[in-house]
C-alpha cells in the first residue's frame, strides 16, 4: 500500500504545482473584459491605483495609453501633454482649456512630469471617479506593480492593451517619429518579459506598420473612429496586413461588420461602453471583447 500512497502524492503535487504555474501565464480570452485606462470610471486614469482596481473587479485586460518623455520614458498618458480636465499644476493651480498644449511631456524630464498630480482635480464627466493623489506613472513601475500584485492573485495574468499615442502632424514636437516610439515601448515590453501578453493599438497605423514589420510576432489591434467612413477592406488596405483585433468606436458596430471581421481572423473589441444595456446588446451581437471605463459592470 505504501507505494500507491506515494505515487498518489506525487500525482497530487504535480497537479497542484501544474495550477500554481499556469497563473503566472495569460488566460484563454473567450471574452476579453478591458478596463479603459484602468478604470477611469472610478480611479483617476491611466495611473497604478486604476490598473491594480481593474484587476479587482476581474478584467481581463488592462487597457492604457503612453507617450514620451524628453529623457525617453515610457509613461502613461492619454494626451501627450497635460489635460485641463485632470491636472493640478506643481503651484496648486489648475491647468486652464487654453494652455494645455503648453504642458508638453515631450518636452520634460520625468522629474519633472511627477510634479503634476493628476488625481486630485474633481472631473466634470466622471462623478464616481474617487480622488487621490497620483502622477503619471512610467510603464515599466505599472508592470512590476501588476506583477507583484498578482503574486496573491489566484488568477491568470492580465493582458496589456498599450495605446501608443501619436499623430502624424506632432512628429518630433509632441513625440518621437514612430520608428523611435515603439522601439522605446518594446525596450520596455522586452525588459519586463511580457511579450506573450501585450497588444499594441493604434490610431496612427504608423506604429502598427513598424511593429508588424520588426516585430510580427506581438498582436495590434487597429483603432478606428465613428467619423471613419472607409469600409472594413479599404481599412484593412490601408493599414497592409490584417490586425489581431479591429477595434471601432461602439456605433459602428453591427452584425455584418462583426461578421466580416471574423471572416478574416479578426476579434472585435468596441470601445468604449459604459452602460450595461449597450454591453449586452453587443455581447448579443458577437463582439470578442468590450472596452469600457466601468469594468464592474461586466460583474453585473
Amino acid at each position: 500500500m505504501k507505494p500507491f500512497f506515494l505515487l498518489l502524492l506525487v500525482v497530487l503535487f504535480s497537479c497542484g504545482g501544474s495550477k500554481k504555474m499556469m497563473n503566472t501565464k495569460p488566460g484563454k480570452l473567450n471574452f476579453d473584459k478591458q478596463g479603459h485606462r484602468g478604470c477611469r470610471g472610478l480611479m483617476p486614469e491611466n495611473t497604478i491605483a486604476a490598473m491594480r482596481t481593474a484587476l479587482d473587479l476581474g478584467v481581463t485586460t488592462l487597457e492604457m495609453d503612453v507617450v514620451i518623455t524628453k529623457d525617453k520614458k515610457v509613461i502613461l498618458s492619454h494626451e501627450q501633454w497635460f489635460g485641463e480636465e485632470i491636472t493640478t499644476k506643481p503651484d496648486g493651480t489648475y491647468i486652464g482649456p487654453r494652455e494645455e498644449r503648453k504642458f508638453n511631456i515631450y518636452w520634460m524630464t520625468y522629474e519633472e512630469v511627477k510634479t503634476f498630480d493628476i488625481g486630485m482635480k474633481p472631473h466634470p464627466r466622471f462623478p464616481q471617479q474617487k480622488k487621490m493623489k497620483a502622477v503619471k506613472p512610467l510603464l515599466a513601475d505599472v508592470i512590476d506593480s501588476v506583477n507583484g500584485s498578482m503574486k496573491t492573485r489566484r488568477r491568470p495574468f492580465p493582458y496589456y492593451n498599450i495605446e501608443t499615442k501619436s499623430d502624424p502632424e506632432f512628429d518630433g514636437v509632441f513625440q518621437p517619429k514612430p520608428d523611435e516610439f515603439v522601439e522605446l515601448l518594446m525596450g520596455v515590453i522586452k525588459e519586463k518579459g511580457i511579450e506573450d501578453l501585450v497588444i499594441i493599438q493604434s490610431f496612427d497605423f504608423r506604429t502598427l506598420q513598424y511593429l508588424h514589420q520588426h516585430y510580427p510576432t506581438i498582436k495590434t489591434a487597429m483603432l478606428i473612429e465613428d467619423y471613419d467612413k472607409r469600409t472594413l477592406d479599404e481599412q484593412v488596405k490601408a493599414l497592409g496586413f490584417v490586425p489581431t483585433i479591429y477595434s471601432p468606436a461602439q456605433e459602428l458596430v453591427n452584425e455584418k461588420l462583426i461578421k466580416n471581421c471574423h471572416r478574416q481572423n479578426m476579434k472585435v473589441i468596441p470601445w468604449t461602453v459604459n452602460d450595461k444595456p449597450s454591453i449586452d446588446k453587443l455581447k448579443q451581437m458577437g463582439v470578442d471583447g468590450i472596452i469600457s471605463d466601468y469594468p464592474n459592470l461586466f460583474n453585473e
